[in-house]
């Protein structure tokens, strides 16, 4: 697995390239002190893994995740426990508290690692569970989901379909290169939008919000 670390501090990337160093299949390629400087490196490079601080002058990582979490796995790092209910919002994989253990540090890769290996191996279906019953949706019948509290509702070309999941729980197990979190309460898929506007997208003729953070990274997608 290809990972980067970005942190302002660099004892904690020195701890970091440490712990990598005693993992087999973890290939930290490179480190930095800037999450600008991270960012432009993800660009260029194939990354699976993102090791991020997230309180950081500049472009933070909260920040940074937001903007390549649909395609790699991001594990926050940092010193305030407070900062890791945000990075859950970004449906982070996990997050580690400085001062950080080995055993922290394998157990936080490990669940990349299966994250990973059940995106790469999926078919083209989503397993949920509706009401008592498991139902497997075809990805291509998905036109977007909705969350409904600790619930979400999957609309598909036939009946939506009401599962207790979340949406972050739903977002690590939908293909990155075709859903994308359009707002805090929408995933859509991608090829199903039909037009993307200031404050809204629409897709299959309903319109739904566009959140001003997620907008500059839906174009950006959009228009590949």
């Amino acid at each position: 697995m290809i990972a980067i670390a970005v942190d302002d501090e660099p004892i904690a990337l020195d701890v970091i390239t440490a712990h990598a160093k005693k993992i087999p299949g973890l290939d930290l390629r490179a480190t930095f002190l800037s999450a600008t400087e991270a960012l432009a490196y993800i660009k260029t490079d194939p990354v699976h893994l993102v090791f991020a601080d997230i309180d950081m002058p500049g472009l933070n990582g909260l920040e940074l995740a937001a903007l390549v979490r649909q395609s790699m796995q991001v594990i926050f790092v940092t010193a305030y426990a407070q900062h890791a209910l945000k990075g859950f919002d970004l449906a982070a994989t996990d997050y580690l508290l400085k001062p950080i253990s080995f055993k922290r540090f394998l157990q936080a890769y490990r669940q990349a690692e299966t994250r990973l290996s059940v995106r790469d191996n999926s078919s083209h279906t989503l397993l949920v569970k509706d009401s008592t019953d498991l139902v497997r949706i075809d990805l291509d019948e998905i036109q977007y989901i909705k969350a409904e509290d600790n619930y979400a509702m999957i609309i598909t070309n036939g009946k939506p379909i009401l599962t207790r999941t979340t949406l972050n729980e739903l977002q690590a197990e939908l293909p990155p290169d075709r859903f994308v979190r359009i707002h805090r309460s929408y995933i859509v898929e991608l090829p199903k939008i039909q037009k993307v506007e200031r404050h809204q997208v629409t897709v299959g003729g309903q319109p739904l919000p566009l959140s001003r953070a997620l907008r500059s990274d839906l174009l950006a997608r959009f228009t590949l």
